[in-house]
């Protein structure tokens, strides 16, 4: 045994004494971890929408698309849709579907009708049918047949993903 081997022996022993053996494999783990985890591979964009992950409805408010999907795949869309104003913006980020009425009319608005209301963020914001000529107060607005079809596809606990 060399001199080499030998230190490398007392340090060995030293350790075990110690009840430190493994330290250094056990940093190496750690290291193999974040290593791995600083290289997961970023989300994948679901083809043709600029939403990511496993939402059930997308939105693109900057293009006035909309889509619906199921397990990656878009199932309707693009549908054109208007969106709040500069005062009343649509939020945008991950949201999840609250509530739902078919038949709903706005407290906020004089009562104005919003057909196939599905609600999906803070303060009362909805897909719903509408005009798609002019802004809304931060709803998604379709047409009729959109709006339809998104309060028949969402269920509650559905993401909704706005870009």
């Amino acid at each position: 045994m060399g001199m080499h081997s030998k230190a490398t022996s007392v340090r060995t022993r030293a350790l075990v004494a110690a009840g430190l053996v493994g330290l250094g494999a056990l940093g190496s783990v750690g290291a193999a971890v974040g290593t791995a985890q600083a290289e997961a591979p970023r989300p994948v964009v679901i083809d043709g929408t600029p939403c990511t992950g496993a939402p059930r409805a997308c939105v693109d408010l900057d293009e006035k698309q909309a889509w619906l999907i199921e397990n990656g795949e878009i199932v309707r869309g693009p549908v054109a849709i208007t969106s709040g104003g500069d005062d009343t913006p649509t939020p945008r980020g991950n949201h999840k579907v609250q509530w739902k009425n078919k038949d709903h009319h706005s407290s906020e608005f004089d009562d104005a009708p919003m057909p196939y209301a599905v609600f999906f963020a803070e303060g009362g914001i909805a897909f719903h049918e509408g005009s798609t000529e002019s802004r809304s107060a931060g709803c998604i607005r379709m047409d009729e047949d959109d709006a339809s079809a998104f309060y028949d596809f969402l269920q509650v606990g559905d993401g909704v993903q706005v870009r």
